[in-house]
């Protein structure tokens, strides 16, 4: 039975090792060759080119050198592209590798050679991401918008619309299929990296790219970087190219653990999911704050819960009614939670987004400065309440006025 016809589960566990019985192994091989040896110059040749052009490395028939494929990093790609109900995957060393080999391979419209790229994104977008596109680096221009706004912003020379939901870091959902319908025929990109193919798929909604940092939820426990972008095979083959160019290939022990940790996403996902449903219900009634940003827990009017994404997540932000000061004391203040930047790991994070990871974004899009947000990982629930309990209660103003008048006596 071929991994694409189980359960999500089973996928999780089989997708991307189908050739191991035949390489008589059990766990994943680790192939660390930087060069391999060819049969002769012909053979080694026309797999060059296959693969330096974007070619399918099962139709290059050798591997040849290791920034244009690794078997490791092959077989991860499958892993993901079986959950991702995508024909394909590619795999990159970080998430921002990813998302500029798409920008990158992105093709114009015809007609309009010589004219800038144009990309529409909608706000919310991961900091990076936002930075990225304002930057005009990579020789694009940029429209930002609301997921009601893509339709008016799209032009003869728009060759990409972005999304991210649930976004980063306001946990809203933007609905996919709306925002394809408005794309006028250009390639959506979705950032799935907060949702986990577990409880979205965004290509079955019609996105032509499921985007992930791999960092993430899908690598769960802090050790690898990389990125990861699910697609077509016609679209595989741009990115490949970009990626052969660019030399922005993952490592193959960069793979192996991702891969590795594709085995327990679905796991990991929903239990964390099951005590970021506990933290932010009983956030809702804590005096120190002003607001929960939580899929759901206000509502879900456009029915997204029901008809795009399985279930909130593991993400939860807050608003704090003492504002920068309290989120600083707040962040300082936590015992159990590591105050750090990243998310999706088995172990509770906490960070300020205004402050890191979206502090490169234009002020007008940077979250509030009273905002945190929350890395659920898998600690007993009650225990990472205890420790937001302590936290927020000395980072109340009254409290924090109280510490400072007792450290100046």
């Amino acid at each position: 039975m071929t991994a694409e016809y189980l359960n999500l589960e089973s996928q999780a566990v089989h997708a991307g090792r189908e050739d191991l019985n035949a390489l008589g192994v059990h766990a994943l091989p680790l192939d660390l060759s930087t060069t391999n040896p060819l049969p002769d110059i012909d053979h080694g040749g026309d797999s060059y080119e296959c693969m330096a052009t974007g070619g399918h490395p099962l139709a290059a028939g050798g591997n040849v050198y290791a920034r244009l494929w690794n078997p490791t990093v092959a077989r991860f790609e499958v892993g993901l592209a079986v959950l991702e109900r995508a024909e394909a995957a590619v795999a990159f060393a970080s998430g921002m590798a990813a998302i500029t080999a798409a920008i990158l391979a992105s093709k114009p419209a015809p007609g309009t050679l010589g004219s800038l790229p144009h990309i529409v994104a909608v706000r919310p977008l991961y900091g990076g991401t936002d930075h990225l596109l304002a930057s005009g680096l990579l020789g694009v221009e940029t429209t930002f918008c609301d997921e009601d706004g893509v339709a008016a912003a799209i032009r003869e020379t728009t060759v990409l619309v972005i999304l991210e939901t649930p976004a980063n870091p306001t946990l809203d959902l933007v609905d996919i299929r709306h925002v394809v319908a408005q794309s006028d025929g250009v390639p959506v990109l979705v950032d799935n990296t907060f949702a986990t193919p577990v409880l979205q798929n965004p290509i079955s909604l019609g996105a032509a790219m499921s985007l992930h940092s791999a960092t993430k939820y899908i690598g769960g426990h802090g050790d690898a970087v990389g990125g990861i972008i699910a697609c077509s095979e016609e679209t595989a083959e741009s990115l490949r190219r970009v990626r052969a160019i660019t030399g922005a290939i993952l490592h193959p022990h960069g793979a192996y653990l991702l891969h590795r940790g594709l085995a327990t996403l679905p796991v990991r996902v929903r239990a964390q999911q099951d005590g970021a449903q506990r933290i932010a219900a009983w956030l809702v009634n804590h005096p120190a704050v002003e607001k929960v940003h939580f899929p759901g827990l206000h509502g879900d009017p456009k029915g997204l819960l029901q008809h795009q994404i399985s279930g909130p997540g593991a993400m939860v932000s807050i608003s704090l009614r003492g504002g920068f000061e309290a989120a600083k004391a707040l962040t300082s203040g936590v015992r159990l939670f590591t105050h750090a930047v990243s998310l999706g790991g088995v172990d509770s994070l906490i960070q300020h987004p205004a402050a890191l990871t979206h502090r490169p974004v234009a002020p007008e899009a940077r979250p509030s400065a009273n905002l945190v947000r929350l890395s659920i990982g898998l600690e007993a629930p009650a225990d990472l309440m205890a420790d937001l309990d302590q936290a927020l209660t000395a980072a109340t103003p009254e409290n924090r006025e109280l510490a400072a008048g007792a450290a100046t006596r």
